[in-house]
C-alpha cells in the first residue's frame, strides 16, 4: 500500500510484472519501484534481479515491509540492518547484504499463530486507522528520497499515529 501510494504522488502509473515482481521504472528520476510477487520467503530473489538490471547499489534502496514486533501503526526506519526473524527480510539480506534501509510498519504481534495473522484481513479498527499510517510511512519514504536518511529516521520514528497518543 505505500509503494502504491508513492508511485502515486509521483505520477508513476506504468506498472509491468517481470523477474517475479510487479515493477515501474522512472527514468527520468531514476527511481525503479519494486513489489515482488513471490512467495515472502523468496522476496529477495526479485529485488537482487531487478536491482541489478538497473545497477542500484544496496545502499540506495529502501525497503518497506510490516513488522509483528512492533505494534500496530509504529514506524521504524533504519539504515541497515539484519532480518530481525523476518522471513522476507531474511530473503533480502541474503541476495543483497546487509546496507539497504528499510522501514518497518507495524502490525503487531498476535495472541493466535503468527501465520493467520500477516494472512488475515485488518479488522475494523485497523482499517480505519490505516490511511493514516499508509499516509505516514509515505510521507517517510518521501522524505527518505528527497531529503536522505537521517531526515527519514527523525520523521518516522518519532512519528505518533493520534490513534496511540
Amino acid at each position: 500500500m505505500v509503494v502504491d501510494e508513492f508511485a502515486r504522488r509521483l505520477g508513476i502509473d506504468r506498472w509491468k510484472v517481470k523477474d517475479g515482481a510487479r515493477q515501474a521504472y522512472d527514468s527520468a528520476r531514476g527511481l525503479v519501484l519494486v513489489e515482488p510477487q513471490t512467495f515472502m520467503n523468496n522476496s529477495g530473489v526479485p529485488i537482487r534481479l531487478i536491482a541489478s538490471w538497473y545497477r542500484v547499489p544496496p545502499e540506495n534502496m529502501l525497503v518497506v515491509y510490516d513488522d509483528m514486533d512492533i505494534p500496530f501503526g509504529k514506524l521504524r526506519l533504519r539504515a541497515s540492518g539484519g532480518h530481525g526473524g523476518h522471513n522476507g527480510m531474511r530473503s533480502v539480506v541474503a541476495t543483497m547484504d546487509e546496507n539497504f534501509a528499510r522501514l518497518r510498519i507495524g502490525v503487531g504481534r498476535p495472541d493466535h499463530e503468527s501465520i493467520d495473522h500477516v494472512l488475515t484481513p485488518f479488522t475494523p479498527d485497523q482499517r480505519e486507522r490505516l490511511p493514516e499510517i499508509v499516509a505516514a510511512a509515505t510521507d517517510g519514504v518521501m522524505c527518505w528520497y528527497e531529503r536522505g536518511i537521517e531526515a527519514a529516521m527523525q520523521f518516522a520514528n518519532t512519528w505518533e499515529n493520534p490513534e496511540q497518543s
